[in-house]
């Protein structure tokens, strides 16, 4: 089951597995792809999976995540971008871009100014974190969408073979679909309708400027599982329009920095594997013909197959394992491992821990290393991670960045 390919928009995925989207921070100064990141994403496509979603790809040079990002907002790095999509998709792999916007979720020194839906903080704890964000004019969210729709179009004449809508996680789209973060008084709040018309005008764009005929993706939260956020009733609504709009994948995940679901913070005695599979069973029920990929918490064949052969899933991702064991598709392929497991990395500092920030700092470290040509190192201490993370940040996190 984990080895029968699957058709996309007529596009043909040679496997169920899906290498889901990580942040890899391994842009160069000027934002585009580098040799570290063209080789992090060619031992992947050696590696097996069938389907390689790339991490945060900004459409604007202004609006960062987090240093090294790449921004895709014109042709001028198109050689190299060529470059990227060629190597991952070796040995039969497709890649689609994932495309995004941070909105307020960009680190302090980041960027010059965060906008969002609303003037809306964070809770005080993470707020500390984040500058103050200003509330988007009306004009400045149509020019972002189109944005996204640029991003696509050079995607594809890069060759790439399809897109995935950030939709999830706290970034932009996720803020406007929130209810707890966008509070405004126009036609883009209140109501479901009116908060998730972003997403749909994002979803037109790509859709407008890189073809019909282009495979795209929306990665959605289940729920941000946050009081008063944006909830399992209103996934479920949306995903429901998402498939009417004839989306070609939606990828389940969940959670925001301010409760980072998607690392499995509140999963750790569940009897499930996959963190978000009872979601999918719920959209499956409904629109059973709508293919899905759910993502977090997969770590063993018998869990994946289980979720395929159930039809909760059509797709498996997964994301920190191969940070760790890039050929794991392979190896579960050929039955050289039933699994892996992937011990929680915790320094000791409460604060960190129960964040989950160091669990992104460690398996950024295991990226950049195979990006390097070298092996990962999940012997890597906790504390080691967090003292070379320090290290970096204090180098770059707080320089100028070119806008």
């Amino acid at each position: 089951m984990l080895e029968t390919p699957i058709i996309l928009n007529k596009q043909k995925i040679k496997n169920r597995v899906m290498k889901a989207a990580m942040s890899e921070a391994l842009g160069s100064r000027e934002h585009a792809p580098t040799e570290k990141l063209i080789t992090l994403y060619r031992t992947w496509a050696h590696g097996g999976a069938g389907l390689l979603i790339t991490g945060n790809v900004m459409v604007s040079a202004k609006a960062l995540g987090e240093p090294g990002n790449v921004v895709v907002e014109d042709e001028r790095h198109l050689d190299l971008l060529k470059t990227w999509a060629s190597a991952s998709k070796e040995n039969g792999a497709r890649c689609w871009m994932q495309i995004n916007h941070p909105g307020k979720q960009v680190f302090k020194g980041v960027v010059n100014e965060a906008v969002a839906p609303s003037e809306v903080p964070f809770s005080k704890d993470l707020q500390r974190f984040f500058p103050k964000a200003r509330a988007l004019t009306e004009q400045e969210i149509i020019t972002i969408a189109e944005k996204f729709g640029e991003t696509a179009r050079i995607a594809r004449k890069a060759g790439f073979d399809g897109i995935q809508i950030h939709g999830a996680h706290g970034y932009l789209i996720s803020q406007f679909l929130s209810p707890k973060h966008n509070i405004r008084q126009d036609q883009w709040g209140g109501s479901l309708e009116n908060r998730s018309r972003f997403l749909f005008t994002v979803l037109n764009c790509v859709r407008e400027a890189a073809g019909t005929d282009f495979p795209v993706s929306v990665k959605l939260n289940a729920a941000d599982f946050l009081k008063g956020g944006f909830s399992m009733e209103d996934s479920l609504t949306v995903v429901k329009k998402l498939a009417g709009a004839g989306v070609d994948l939606v990828e389940v995940s969940g959670g925001t920095y301010e409760n980072p679901e998607m690392t499995g913070l509140s999963h750790q005695s569940s009897k499930r594997e996959a963190y978000f599979l009872s979601f999918a069973e719920s959209v499956k029920r409904e629109l059973p013909n709508l293919p899905l990929a759910v993502t977090g918490g997969f770590r063993t064949r018998a869990g994946m197959e289980e979720a395929l052969s159930s039809r909760a899933a059509d797709m498996i991702g997964m994301a920190r394992p191969l940070a760790v064991y890039p050929d794991l598709p392979l190896k579960l392929f050929k039955r050289n491992v039933d699994g892996v497991t992937m011990d929680r990395k915790k320094t000791g500092i409460p604060f960190i821990d129960q964040k989950a920030m160091l669990e992104l700092a460690w398996y950024s470290l295991q990226l950049e290393r195979i990006g390097k040509g070298k092996a990962a190192l999940p012997q890597m201490s906790a504390r080691k991670a967090l003292v070379k993370a320090v290290i970096k940040n204090g180098t770059e996190v707080f320089k100028k960045r070119r806008s």
